[in-house]
């Protein structure tokens, strides 16, 4: 049973400050709930390491498409962790940002799946982006950042031999610009 998780907050930091925290993927553990550890591998490839509900789950996730100040989307390669994801933000002016993230999470197990059907999910992202707000805010300016173009395409090609997403694996599409973010 696929759980889709949708929410957006407004953050009061211009749009590439915001982007380019958001891309130091290391830094997640700061403000994401369970996560422990997130090891950047290459351009594409991240390791994670999460503790929920007394259980750790260690998976890969693989950028699909990531366009500056736009958008990233990201699928899990390998492991028994399913997910994907994007994450979009929207200019709203010179000093504030839109942060809509939508993922699609295929709880393992009873207590996953008990969490999931409670609305855990959903308030974990909902704390994990209120805490991203925080500590953006909070600095004044991202501890980083990084510019590249990441295409669906080049994805494709995968890890390992990859080549190409299977049966349900394509992205998830970011909603039209300038609307106000799909629910997930």
């Amino acid at each position: 049973m696929t759980t889709m998780v949708h929410d957006t907050i407004k953050v009061d930091a211009p749009l590439r400050e915001v982007y380019d925290q958001w891309t130091q993927f290391e830094e997640f553990p700061r403000f994401m709930a369970g996560v422990e550890s997130v090891e950047q591998l290459d351009d594409r490839l991240c390791h994670w390491k999460m503790k929920i509900a007394g259980v750790t789950r260690e998976f890969d996730t693989e950028i699909i498409d990531q366009l500056p100040d736009e958008r990233i989307s990201w699928r899990t390669v390998g492991g028994d962790t399913k997910q994907k994801g994007v994450v979009t933000f929207q200019r709203l002016d010179d000093t504030h940002t839109r942060v809509t993230l939508a993922m699609d999470v295929e709880p393992e197990g009873v207590t996953e799946k008990a969490a999931a059907a409670v609305g855990v999910i959903d308030s974990r992202v909902e704390g994990d982006l209120y805490r991203f707000k925080q500590y953006i805010e909070d600095r004044g300016k991202a501890t980083g950042g990084w510019r590249g173009r990441v295409r669906p395409s080049d994805a494709d090609r995968g890890p390992m031999g990859h080549t190409g997403p299977g049966p349900g694996d394509s992205p998830m599409e970011p909603g039209p610009k300038n609307l106000p973010p799909r629910p997930m």
